[in-house]
């Protein structure tokens, strides 16, 4: 690799850095092509990315970024996988790493916030933004719902009155 596929590829990991809310930080022992891109699959359908980096290129990418801290955990074949939603990176992680013994979490960082391995399980154990959004919204329209039926019950008992003595009278 020369020097401009270095500053490239350098550049390209600090403008990913600087657009994500998590970095998980992973090392791998001997993954296979195949599941490397199931992981890789998974990621993307979440809405987060791997990539396997270089340490050295990564440290430097590090560097100037509230990320910066975690350049410590970067010991032997690491990778980064990152998203925009704080919780998407870090469940698929933690998924891919109960399925296989070769993929292990090392730690990672949320904003300015260092974490280990027990805080990306947390992490991972959260709602994600969607389910989050979905909850919000069932909440804000359960009372308009709710309200629509108060609204609506006396005129239905009304007419279940009506329509008992019109069953009675013509029985």
């Amino acid at each position: 690799m020369d020097r401009a596929q270095k500053s490239e590829q350098i550049s390209g990991l600090a403008k990913t850095l600087s657009e994500t809310s998590v970095v998980v930080v992973t090392r791998n022992h001997g993954l296979t092509v195949a599941q490397v891109t199931d992981l890789r699959n998974r990621m993307r359908n979440a809405g987060a990315s791997f990539k396997v980096t270089k340490n050295r290129l990564a440290r430097i990418a590090l560097e100037g970024t509230p990320y910066q801290p975690i350049g410590d955990l970067l010991t032997g074949p690491t990778a980064f996988a990152t998203s925009t939603d704080p919780v998407a990176a870090a469940k698929v992680a933690v998924e891919f790493a109960k399925t296989t013994d070769k993929f292990e979490i090392v730690g990672g960082a949320m904003g300015t916030t260092v974490l280990d391995v027990n805080g990306v399980k947390a992490l991972a154990e959260l709602p994600s933004l969607d389910a989050l959004r979905s909850t919000l919204i069932g909440l804000i329209n359960s009372p308009a719902t709710k309200l629509a039926q108060l609204a609506n019950a006396p005129a239905a008992k009304l007419a279940r009155v009506f329509g008992a003595y019109a069953t009675k009278d013509a029985a």
